[in-house]
C-alpha cells in the first residue's frame, strides 16, 4: 500500500512541477501573459508540499528518484499537451529512467 501512495504522489508531484514549468513557458515563450506565469509560481509551490507527503523520510532519495519521473513525466507531458512524438531513444531513456526509480525507492532495505 506504501508504494502505491509514493507512486500517486510521485504523478500528482510530477503534474504540479511540469505543470508549472509548462505554464511559465506558455506566459513567456507563447506571450499568454503574467497570469499563467503566476499560475505556474504558485502550482511550483504546490509541487513542494506534495513532495513533502512522500512516506520516506530521505529527502535525497525522494529527490534523486522524483528526477526519473521527471523525464518521464516531461515526454508524457509533452505528448498529451504540445503534440510531441518521442522517439525511441526518447523512450528508452525514459524507461531506464523509472527503472532507476524503482531502484531507488523500492529496492528492498534492510
Amino acid at each position: 500500500m506504501l508504494v502505491l501512495r509514493s507512486i500517486a504522489l510521485f504523478l500528482l508531484a510530477a503534474v504540479f512541477e511540469i505543470g508549472s514549468a509548462w505554464l511559465v513557458w506558455q506566459g513567456v515563450r507563447e506571450h499568454r501573459g503574467w497570469v499563467w506565469i503566476g499560475l505556474g509560481v504558485i502550482a511550483l509551490g504546490v509541487y513542494g508540499f506534495v513532495a513533502t507527503a512522500q512516506p520516506d523520510p530521505h529527502f535525497g532519495r525522494i529527490l534523486a528518484a522524483y528526477g526519473g519521473v521527471f523525464v518521464a513525466g516531461s515526454l508524457t507531458w509533452g505528448v498529451v499537451m504540445d503534440g510531441y512524438r518521442p522517439d525511441r531513444w526518447d523512450v528508452i531513456g525514459a524507461v531506464i529512467c523509472l527503472i532507476g526509480v524503482a531502484v531507488i525507492m523500492y529496492a528492498p532495505r534492510t
